[in-house]
């Protein structure tokens, strides 16, 4: 993403870099016509992902919220090694390497100083699932379970069939797609969001109309039930009725998504990797605060619980950036989505060879590398090497 003006800092980084400061609300954005504070335009997060700002805080970290000035000078010389192996695709849209524009994003955005997205609970890890969280977690089945044989559609998650990445997770990056369009009318905010879904929130007068307007239990969506309501200049937006459910049930209608996946991850603690495993209980439920910070710059707060799956709530607070050159395409996944059928016919495949002892039953299962994160915070120095040398 190219800039052709430095960003409104979202937030300033404090001296002690253990502190997190409230989002800052003293700037005051335009109106639409009917008066609504103006949020409209195109918010990618892309630079997130390309700067590789993690979910969960590296232990590099401690227990700041900020990287020091060395950290952030490695994050920057690792963006300009990324601007500078940009090129253009080729005709066929593919294999266009490197960034555009990231190590200005970082030079111009305080969150390029942040050391993760999580910030409560305060040591930037994910709570610990509950007992019942863990065992349906340990026993769900996706496209990305290690030693996980493949039969029926009911052994992918909702991602895998290109249904819904889930809510909360589709309101964070992953290595693709992440661009964010809001669009305004009377009455409510509609969030497009280039990866499998679109938002449409309701806006009330009050936090008590809002809440008094939700679903009744029987009714869920992917995206759950969204109403909002003005505090101030801040869009706070409620979230109910979440697509509830396990990866454990073959019954693919009684299934939900994972409230985080593969592209943050982790989804328990550091010792469980993702897997897109992790149930959602009827209780789920979000709360956003959104805030512009600057004429090109929102904070986008969000708070998730669930006590039937958490033992506590975990917030996130992310910086969203104006670009509205940034193209949206098309996320024709569905079309063409041959990966079920094919992991089912190698998976068959795989067995009845090792059935026959055409295959070595102690080979490595590819799908192990999933229980580490795919990205590497360039802020914590080089990314760790097998037997623990530096790259």
């Amino acid at each position: 993403m190219a800039l052709s003006a430095p960003v409104a800092n979202a937030q300033d980084r404090p001296a002690d870099l253990t502190e997190l400061p409230p989002v800052p609300t003293d700037y005051t954005p335009g109106k639409t016509p009917w008066g609504d504070w103006d949020f409209r335009g195109t918010w990618p997060i892309e630079n997130i992902n390309n700067g590789h700002i993690l979910f969960q805080r590296p232990a590099a970290y401690g227990n700041r919220f900020w990287v020091n000035d060395e950290e952030f000078a490695r994050r920057v010389e690792a963006a300009k090694r990324a601007d500078g192996s940009y090129a253009e695709a080729s005709e066929s849209g593919i294999g266009a390497p490197g960034t555009e524009g990231l190590a200005a994003w970082f030079e111009n955005s305080n969150f390029g100083k942040r050391t993760s997205m999580l910030v409560s609970p305060a040591d930037g890890q994910l709570p610990a699932l509950t007992e019942h969280g863990m065992e349906l977690f340990k026993a769900g089945r996706s496209g990305w379970v290690p030693g996980q044989g493949y039969d029926s559609l009911a052994d992918f998650d909702s991602w895998d069939r290109c249904v819904s990445r889930g809510f909360p997770a589709s309101m964070y990056p992953f290595r693709y797609n992440n661009g964010i369009r809001v669009f305004q009318s009377p009455g409510y905010v509609t969030i497009l969001l280039e990866m499998l879904g679109t938002r449409v929130v309701k806006i009330y007068d009050s936090k008590e109309a809002a809440q008094a307007a939700g679903w009744g239990d029987a009714v869920e969506a992917w995206l759950g039930n969204s109403r909002g309501w003005w505090e101030g200049k801040t869009l706070v937006i409620e979230t109910t009725n979440i697509k509830s459910g396990d990866s454990v049930t073959h019954d693919t209608y009684a299934r939900s998504a994972a409230p985080l996946n593969m592209a943050t991850q982790f989804t328990g603690t550091l010792d469980v990797p993702a897997f897109n495993t992790v149930p959602m209980s009827k209780q789920a439920m979000t709360v956003e605060r959104l805030t512009m910070t600057g004429p090109d710059a929102i904070v986008h707060e969000l708070t998730y619980s669930d006590p039937e799956v958490y033992t506590q709530p975990w917030t996130t607070r992310i910086e969203w950036t104006r670009d509205d050159d940034y193209q949206f395409f098309e996320y024709a996944c569905h079309e063409g989505n041959y990966m079920p059928r094919d992991y089912i016919s190698a998976s068959r495949a795989h067995r009845a060879d090792l059935a026959a002892g055409k295959a070595d039953p102690n080979a490595p299962d590819d799908r192990e590398r999933f229980a580490q994160p795919f990205d590497h915070d360039p802020g914590t120095g080089p990314r760790p090497m097998p037997g623990g040398a530096g790259s």
